[in-house]
């Protein structure tokens, strides 16, 4: 095995010990941190720091090789800034690929994770699995849904592991909301209610100097669908995840508010669910004040639950027949919360964990997962919860359902994925 058995080490998920009973909270037997291989994500770029931080927080990858940016430049000089070896940093993917893959086992790369626009999304992805890296993709998995289809059947046929960094699954309350519907504590799922409205596209800001609103605006660079595509995706990937239902129809609007623009900055979508579930989802970028305003209720017929990220450690419960309860994060509340929800908790009640930790959880499942694999041993349950190539397509299908069913004079669309 590649990664041989040389000494276990407990790794701290979050911490040596859980904090409630002073025992180790999981193991992962290993002799060396994962290699990653960036391949976008310089020096100006949002999304690469993030991930770079959410992938280091639990010590069980290093950035090893990058290919950080279509300009030369800034490729050289983001690898210097993250010390990065000259012959590590690499002036584009193919080459990182290509020389990564003839390096020996022990030096070479274990997975590429990508941080392009989404157009930029694809090809390396799929050169990666051709020669014989994992993947992580930053949401979306694709330009189209024929490409996530195309990724699937390669991920298939190589056996290789993809994670997509659906951020939001990550946090802890979001994990204890989905234990609790798929243990039924709610009783059948009736209702579902999730909304994503952000202000920062209120003006024309891609023709202010903004490059984050230059391509997501753009259709050749974005896709066909603005808002609903960049965030709209994430609500109904919540939708599903939290529930463990599917989006079978729906009915969409969708907006172009601020003149001049070329895609959606709004849009509002009435859903139905693959138990006969009714469903509302809104996703706005033209929402002036708001930030990042993620919200989810889910309603059974015993009770609802509800998640803001904006306090992402709480997860308010409210029966029908008793007082509401207010469940709170924390790794010490091992016999109150799921495992799922107190494995992803890196300290004990009242410290705030937000956005960077929940980026992480996926970060760190992914790692447990691929480095059991290369161990030639099993990861447990709560690792393997982490978003792969299925929740890629689903999010493809997604746009490309919401966009006809938008442009059609017909009420409700089939879901097809």
């Amino acid at each position: 095995m590649l990664l041989k058995v040389l000494m276990s080490i407990t790794f701290l998920i979050p911490s040596l010990t859980n904090a409630a009973t002073n025992q180790p909270l999981n193991k992962i037997t290993m002799d060396r941190k994962l290699r990653m291989g960036m391949i976008g994500g310089g020096k100006d770029a949002f999304i690469g720091a993030i991930h770079r931080l959410a992938s280091n927080m639990d010590g069980l990858v290093e950035l090893a090789a990058g290919a950080l940016s279509i300009n030369p430049e800034i490729a050289i000089e983001s690898g210097k800034m993250l010390f990065l070896p000259e012959n590590r940093t690499y002036l584009t993917y193919q080459e990182l690929i290509k020389k990564e893959s003839a390096l020996p086992a022990n030096e070479r790369i274990d997975f590429v994770t990508i941080v392009t626009p989404n157009f930029a999304h694809f090809a390396p992805a799929m050169m990666a699995l051709d020669h014989g890296f994992n993947v992580v993709i930053e949401k979306p998995i694709a330009f189209t849904l024929d490409e996530a289809r195309q990724l699937k059947a390669k991920v298939a046929e190589t056996g290789l592991i993809l994670c997509l960094t659906h951020t939001y699954s990550g946090y802890p309350m979001v994990k204890q909301a989905r234990a609790m519907c798929a243990d039924n504590v709610l009783g059948k799922i009736r209702k579902v209610w999730v909304e994503y409205p952000q202000g920062w596209l209120s003006k024309l800001s891609e023709r202010e100097g903004n490059a984050q609103a230059a391509w997501r605006t753009d259709p050749s660079k974005s896709g066909k669908s603005g808002a609903m595509g960049d965030i709209g995706t994430h609500a109904a990937h919540l939708a599903e995840y939290i529930t463990g239902l599917q989006i079978t129809q729906l009915c969409a609007d969708l907006n172009i508010l601020v003149d001049g623009r070329a895609l959606d900055d709004d849009g509002n979508v009435l859903l139905k669910f693959s138990n006969g579930a009714a469903g509302v989802l809104m996703a706005s970028q033209v929402a002036a004040g708001e930030e990042n305003a993620l919200k989810i209720r889910v309603y059974g017929e015993k009770g609802g639950i509800e998640w803001a990220q904006h306090e992402p450690n709480t997860l308010l419960v409210k029966w029908l027949d008793q007082p509401a309860q207010i469940l709170r994060a924390g790794a010490n509340y091992t016999g109150v919360l799921s495992s799922y929800a107190t494995n992803s908790c890196r300290t004990p009640g009242g410290h705030p964990e937000g956005y960077l930790e929940a980026f992480a959880n996926i970060y760190r499942n992914f790692a447990q997962t691929l480095g059991a694999k290369i161990d030639g041993t099993t990861p447990s349950k709560e690792a393997l919860d982490f978003p792969g190539v299925e929740d890629g397509i689903r999010g493809m299908a997604f746009i490309d359902n919401v966009v006809a069913s938008s442009q059609s004079d017909k009420k409700w669309f089939e879901h097809k994925v």
